[in-house]
C-alpha cells in the first residue's frame, strides 16, 4: 500500500491569514458614519520634498465617534496635511485649530450608504483569495 503524504497546511494557512488581513485593511479605509483612525492611513502628505504617510508627520486620534484629530508635529506642515486630507477623495473637510486639525465625520446619506455597500462588495470580492487558498489546501 502506498503511504499518503500529508499536505503542508502552514503555507495555505499563511495565505488565508494574509487575505483576511488585507480585507480588514480594505474595510478599515471605508468611510462609514463612525470615526476610525484607519480612515486616514491611505492619506499621503507632501512633506520635506517627498510624500509621507500622515502618521509620520503627526499623531492621529479619535476623541469621539464623530471626529478625528490630527496633531501635526511641525507647524509648517499644517497646511500640507489639510490639503492632503481634502484631496484624498474621502469627502472630509478638516478644520485647522492651531497646530491641530479636527476632521468631522459627516453622517451618511442614503446615496452614500448605497455607494458604501458597493465598495464593500468589491472589497469582499478581492478577499476571495481565501477561497482559493482553502480549495488548494
Amino acid at each position: 500500500m502506498a503511504q499518503t503524504e500529508k499536505p503542508n497546511l502552514a503555507k495555505y494557512r499563511e495565505r488565508m491569514e494574509k487575505s483576511v488581513t488585507a480585507l480588514k485593511e480594505e474595510f478599515g479605509t471605508l468611510r462609514t458614519g463612525r470615526a476610525n483612525s484607519a480612515l486616514l492611513d491611505q492619506v499621503s502628505v507632501e512633506a520635506y520634498g517627498s510624500h509621507m504617510p500622515i502618521n509620520q508627520v503627526g499623531s492621529v486620534s479619535v476623541p469621539d465617534p464623530r471626529s478625528i484629530t490630527v496633531s501635526v508635529w511641525d507647524k509648517g506642515l499644517v497646511v500640507s496635511v489639510e490639503k492632503a486630507i481634502r484631496n484624498a477623495g474621502l469627502g472630509l473637510n478638516p478644520v485647522v485649530e492651531g497646530q491641530n486639525l479636527r476632521v468631522p465625520i459627516p453622517p451618511l446619506t442614503e446615496e452614500r450608504r448605497r455607494d458604501l455597500a458597493k465598495l464593500a462588495g468589491r472589497a469582499a470580492a478581492g478577499g476571495r483569495a481565501q477561497r482559493s487558498a482553502r480549495r488548494h489546501g
